[in-house]
């Protein structure tokens, strides 16, 4: 048997770690759309694939931090 307070300093880094990310997984997600976009953009010779890409970038990241939020709450509750 481990020890509670153990347990619970660990699971409080590991929730922390989760939540974290996040403030890299957001930025990551659109700019990456971002410039995705710029790439099809100049292969394209268009001029407006880059916000569809900014858009879809900043959904992921939204999508990924619902999923992580869902993820968190479910284990909390257990």
């Amino acid at each position: 048997m481990s020890e509670p307070s153990k347990t619970g300093k660990s699971n409080f880094w590991v929730t922390l770690a989760r939540y974290s990310q996040l403030a890299f997984v957001l930025p990551a997600a659109t700019v990456t759309g971002w410039i995705i976009g710029v790439l099809l953009d100049r292969w394209l010779h268009t001029s407006w694939i880059y916000l569809a890409g900014l858009l879809l970038g900043i959904a992921a990241g939204f999508v990924e931090l619902v999923r992580t939020a869902i993820k968190g709450e479910k284990e909390g509750d257990q």
